[in-house]
């Protein structure tokens, strides 16, 4: 439980591949507004990308949880530019915290923190929530369990990752890393390893044979490199523009009043860490991978099988309420067209923003972005994912 990482691993988010041999039968989603409203829950039957992220929770790992926080967004969006066949990919996360004292002994100091979303809200709101206190750090546990637990079916056009990240040796615990690690390999299912401090310690505490073992990659970042906030000319407008974005949003029924306070909620996180993490946030906000159609009429519309016969009037804004059907469908139309327009002055405004970055960071190495990025695009081209 050393110092970690302030580089921490953040995510892993990086998710957002999707499987890109995925097989071109198109299956109807299914979408009762009246019933998302009652549950919360939207399926579809769609290929994915499927990310599990295992981070350590113990003292030591202050930075990492920090890094999580620091770099989600920066990381959502590169990913988000991820094509395969032309397609744009689906993507899920789930999040596991393991090595905290607080935690119960009996199950290995792991928990799930959040099974398989594409809620990013939630998924933040989540990291957020995460803090650190001694524990054991069972590396082999945490994998089993995280395989067991979460539904990676065998789609085998789904592409799935475990991202564990940590500083103690891959051998701790009554579970042997090699055996999990081998489980992971039959299921299809990568297992990229972060350790947090020097490379030459990573490799004799095991940590890069427990992802050659799953043909996944070892990455070793620098503990004492913190997060670099760069500063834009960009960076005021595209947090302007979030705000007429979040005026596009319909809310329906109580999830919907919830769920706009979380992304509310959110925004401020984000903010309130670095004005920089609110702008990426806004760019992943303006991404095909922010969905919200669970509680939202405008995404909701987009759906398939959306009906706006479905809609219970009582659980509409106050301002659509009297309107009649075709009132409420122009409404939307008009804030989905109001939505689109802002997206993508913010994804334009975005090219020029990573522009003035990229000049700026020029010579910066081992950081852990860069490094997670890389796997990940390496990875994703062995099935035929590009980003250009």
């Amino acid at each position: 439980m050393k110092t970690i990482s302030k580089m921490s691993l953040i995510l892993l988010t990086v998710c957002s591949i999707t499987a890109c041999n995925a097989n071109n039968k198109k299956q109807k989603e299914t979408f009762a507004l009246n019933e998302i409203a009652k549950t919360g829950t939207h399926k579809t039957n769609k290929q994915y990308v499927k990310v599990a992220l295992l981070l350590d929770t113990s003292n030591s790992m202050d930075g990492l949880i920090d890094q999580a926080k620091a770099q989600l967004w920066e990381i959502v969006n590169e990913l988000s530019y991820a094509k395969c066949n032309e397609k744009k990919p689906n993507l899920l996360i789930a999040l596991y915290e393991y090595g905290n004292a607080r935690l119960n002994a009996n199950d290995g100091y792991v928990r799930q923190v959040l099974a398989f979303s594409s809620d990013l809200d939630e998924i933040s709101k989540q990291l957020f929530s995460l803090t650190t206190n001694g524990g054991d750090e069972y590396c082999g546990y945490v994998i089993n369990t995280a395989l067991d637990q979460l539904e990676w079916d065998d789609n085998p056009d789904d592409l799935k990752f475990i991202f564990i990240a940590g500083n103690e040796p891959f051998t701790q615990g009554k579970i042997n890393y090699k055996d999990a690690a081998k489980r992971a390999h039959n299921k299809d299912i990568t297992v990229n390893t972060i350790f947090c401090g020097n490379y030459a310690q990573g490799l004799s505490s095991f940590w890069k044979d427990g992802a050659d073992l799953a043909h996944g990659d070892y990455m070793a970042i620098d503990h004492n490199q913190e997060t670099v906030h760069i500063s834009t000319p960009y960076d005021d407008i595209i947090l302007k523009e979030n705000k007429k974005l979040n005026e596009t949003y319909v809310a329906y029924g109580k999830i919907g009043r919830e769920k706009m306070n979380l992304q509310a909620e959110q925004d401020t996180n984000a903010e309130a860490y670095s004005s920089a993490n609110a702008v990426s946030r806004t760019v992943s906000k303006s991404s095909h991978l922010y969905k919200n159609a669970i509680w939202d009429l405008v995404d909701a519309s987009k759906e398939t099988s959306f009906d706006y016969k479905n809609i219970d009037k009582s659980k509409l804004p106050e301002v659509l309420r009297s309107k009649s059907e075709m009132e409420i469908k122009t409404y939307i139309s008009q804030k989905k067209a109001q939505r689109e327009t802002i997206q993508n002055k913010i994804q334009t405004l975005n090219t020029k923003r990573m522009a003035f970055i990229l000049e700026a960071n020029k010579g910066q190495t081992n950081n852990l972005e860069q490094a997670m990025i890389k796997a990940i695009k390496t990875q994703g081209e062995k099935k035929n994912y590009h980003w250009k």
